[in-house]
């Protein structure tokens, strides 16, 4: 089995690698090659099968084509432009996060066989007003750039399919939390931040109300969610082929409580109240709570809870120690 994972170098992509070499191979299937590509060169990871890396924008014209060339059995599509920039730049939102997915689509179709695609998706697609829990029946009407592209993506993906071009499925992601690294510019990057700087020992910028509320999930889980995707019997979903993964609701003071349940510290005082207007325009417009019972029914396991969420932090993250 030959696969492609595209935005291998992002934090998703290095979960989905370190789970995929865990595994040793993808739903009890030999891997006999991988190629890595994003926008940087990702790191060669030392796996039991040939690894390639390779760096370039999915945009520009033939780099859909080369990623293909080689007929991958499964393509997982990560890479994306964070919903903050997608925002305030609009024009390489469109470029990357649609024209760029437009163009694998394209390239698959061209090479004539049919891969399993799993694309990474948002409940960014979703916007208000909405109920406080969202049925799979609820309509896709985003109020972002990003949540556009997305849906966009997904609509794509579905045809694609039904055409028999692919056999894709459009996983719809909660928020990933706590993400490692230092901050990026995803609006919801402060989700991460109020639980990551503060667990070690750093301070923390809060630029919304504590009673914002969110749906979240682990990296870990949000791993095992792509590699249930790329093995699921897809003759199960039928024709609409995006799922809203299941999560954790939780609200941000819900969240600062958690911090200091499981630190066994009064950590919070390392959050700093800083409102920002853009920021918390956005995530007031996102989705609080769902009800993914398709996804459940499927075999998509979420986190038991935001205790467990910043648990898996620590442990894969910062060896089991406190900063």
């Amino acid at each position: 089995m030959k696969i492609l994972i595209i935005g291998a170098a992002g934090m998703v992509g290095q979960k989905l690698i370190a789970r995929l070499l865990a595994d040793g191979g993808l739903g009890g299937r030999a891997v006999s090659s991988m190629m890595l590509y994003d926008i940087v060169t990702p790191g060669t990871p030392d796996a039991l099968w040939p690894v390639e890396t390779s760096a370039g924008d999915l945009s520009d014209p033939g780099e859909a084509e080369r990623l293909v060339a080689d007929r991958p059995d499964v393509i997982f599509h990560l890479a994306a432009i964070v919903s903050g920039e997608a925002e305030t730049d609009f024009d390489k939102g469109y470029r990357i996060n649609l024209q760029g997915t437009h163009h694998l689509f394209e390239a698959v179709r061209a090479q004539g066989y049919m891969p399993r695609l799993v694309f990474a998706s948002s409940i960014a697609v979703f916007g208000a007003p909405f109920p406080e829990k969202i049925g799979d029946e609820f309509l896709s009407a985003p109020l972002s750039s990003y949540g556009t592209q997305k849906a966009c993506c997904e609509l794509l993906l579905s045809d694609y399919s039904r055409k028999g071009f692919f056999d894709g499925l459009s996983v719809r992601l909660p928020t990933v939390v706590v993400r490692p690294g230092r901050p990026n510019k995803a609006a919801s990057g402060f989700f991460s931040n109020i639980l990551r700087e503060p667990l070690a020992g750093k301070e923390a910028l809060l630029p919304v109300s504590r009673d914002v509320r969110h749906w979240m999930v682990s990296p870990r889980t949000a791993a095992g969610f792509l590699v249930h995707a790329a093995t699921l019997d897809t003759k199960k979903i039928g024709p609409r082929r995006a799922l809203t993964m299941p999560g954790v609701s939780v609200t941000v003071g819900e969240m600062i409580e958690a911090l200091d349940r499981v630190s066994g510290e009064k950590r919070s005082t390392l959050i700093r109240d800083e409102a920002d207007e853009l920021v918390n325009r956005m995530v007031t417009g996102w989705p609080r709570d769902f009800d993914a019972e398709r996804a459940t029914e499927l075999g998509f396991v979420p986190d038991s809870s935001i205790d467990e969420i910043i648990r898996i932090h620590i442990d894969e993250e910062m060896g089991g120690q406190l900063g």
